[in-house]
């Protein structure tokens, strides 16, 4: 029989424990799909006393996480503590340092340090499993790494948040606003007691810069993206978008272009029959256009303590196996370096929302500055109901629907900013890019 395949466990979380448990539950199981037998030989978290759904008192426990990174007793590091930095970050070096296989849920790691921990790995031989970092329980890395390697992608895009579509879906269907929604999701544990990270779009940036370097072959770069968040979406802005046919997601949208590697962050108008548009609720979605396959999209569930233990245990069996794929999908020789696309050159129509003063001319003020910068409109909507909660009182701003053809982003807040000099419009506008995907 094949020699057992040993694991230590640092973090025993929702993830960690949901993972451990799986392995216990399913070892039979992992043992004919993989060849090998598998346990955990070794386990780390900060509170040894803590109920996990499992009885602990049978493994070997580690306090420190890079001393169980560090032990001969184990074959493969599941880092699943979190976190950029710190131990997790100290310990994974040193497991790979010890040449020593690793599995992690960890995007904020790889993220800020992927590329260098691709390098360490490829130094000692071993390899990096992260298909849990990215749309929880869907199969996205493998899906880049390996099954689309006949395939150039010119486009990797999706809906990377649960916290942020499970807000916009409750938005549109209840007629609630943002404010109300969030403190639902927060109460059902959908969103955390600071959502900052969700909701501002961080999370989805980090997922999207994993999946733009194995799409384009590049190195990892999370802090070249433009990245907007949903905190701004309105009640009018829902009940707009279905009007005219759109639906709102928050959407990570990466691609290669003439100019470089464009990444971008923000919620996006898609129409309403699209199959990005029927991802509700909690759900991910990650689709890629290749030129043989044409366009794929891959649903499921994003998040969870089994969802993500389901990658987790799928890269663990990987490594059973005796698989080894380079970290970053190729050789590192391989991987070119990042090269920033400008948002500014982004073309597309868009969706703009502007609170105008009822006054002679004001209108034809605003097609004018629009006309400037070479805008094409292709409708203007004036509707009172967009207000939320009650209509504008008299003398006040009403709102203003403008839908462009496609132009730039340059252009786009090219024309605000004269909009806004004009003193025609109050407030900030409300932009929102609209894709047809």
């Amino acid at each position: 029989m094949a020699e057992t395949l040993r694991l230590g466990i640092a973090g025993l979380g929702t993830v960690g424990a949901a993972t451990a448990k799986m392995i216990l539950r399913q070892g039979n199981t992992l043992f004919s799909r993989s060849g090998r037998p598998i346990e955990i030989a070794g386990l780390s978290a900060r509170d040894r006393s803590r109920d996990r759904g499992f009885d602990v008192s049978g493994f070997t426990w580690f306090d420190d996480a890079s001393e169980l990174a560090a032990s001969p007793d184990i074959d493969v590091f599941v880092e699943l503590i979190g976190g950029e930095d710190g131990p997790a970050k100290a310990a994974v070096e040193v497991a790979l340092s010890a040449r020593k296989q690793v599995v992690t849920a960890n995007k904020a790691l790889l993220a800020a340090h992927g590329d260098a921990l691709a390098a360490l790995a490829d130094a000692s031989g071993v390899s990096i499993g992260f298909e849990a970092a990215v749309a929880g329980g869907i199969p996205a890395i493998k899906t880049l790494r390996e099954s689309l390697s006949g395939n150039t992608v010119h486009r990797v895009f999706g809906i990377l948040n649960g916290t942020c579509n499970y807000i916009l879906t409750r938005m549109e269907r209840e007629d609630r606003p943002f404010a109300e929604i969030l403190k639902d999701a927060q109460d059902l544990g959908y969103a955390e007691a600071d959502p900052t990270f969700d909701i501002d779009g961080h999370d989805t940036v980090h997922k999207l810069a994993i999946l733009a370097s194995l799409a384009f072959g590049t190195t990892i770069h999370a802090g070249e993206t433009h990245c907007e968040g949903i905190r701004d979406i309105s009640l009018s802005d829902i009940k707009a978008a279905k009007q005219l046919g759109y639906r709102i997601k928050l959407l990570g949208v990466a691609m290669r272009t003439e100019g470089g590697i464009e990444q971008r962050v923000h919620p996006t108008m898609v129409p309403a029959d699209s199959p990005i548009a029927q991802v509700d609720g909690v759900l991910n979605a990650v689709a890629c256009d290749t030129d043989a396959l044409g366009q794929l999209m891959l649903v499921g569930s994003g998040a969870g303590g089994d969802a993500t233990a389901s990658a987790v245990v799928a890269d663990i069996c990987d490594i059973a196996r005796g698989d080894r794929i380079p970290v970053l999908g190729r050789p590192l020789a391989d991987v070119e370096p990042y090269r920033r696309a400008r948002m500014r050159a982004h073309e597309g129509g868009y969706y703009l929302r502007l609170s105008v003063y009822d006054r002679p001319g004001g209108f034809a003020q605003i097609a004018s500055r629009m006309a400037e910068a070479g805008i094409s409109l292709e409708s203007i909507v004036q509707k009172r109901d967009l207000i939320e909660g009650a209509t504008a009182a008299e003398g006040e701003p009403q709102p203003v629907v403008l839908i462009t053809h496609t132009t730039t982003e340059a252009a786009i807040r090219a024309a605000i900013q004269s909009i806004a000099a004009d003193g025609a419009a109050s407030g900030v506008p409300q932009c929102i890019r609209i894709e047809t995907l």
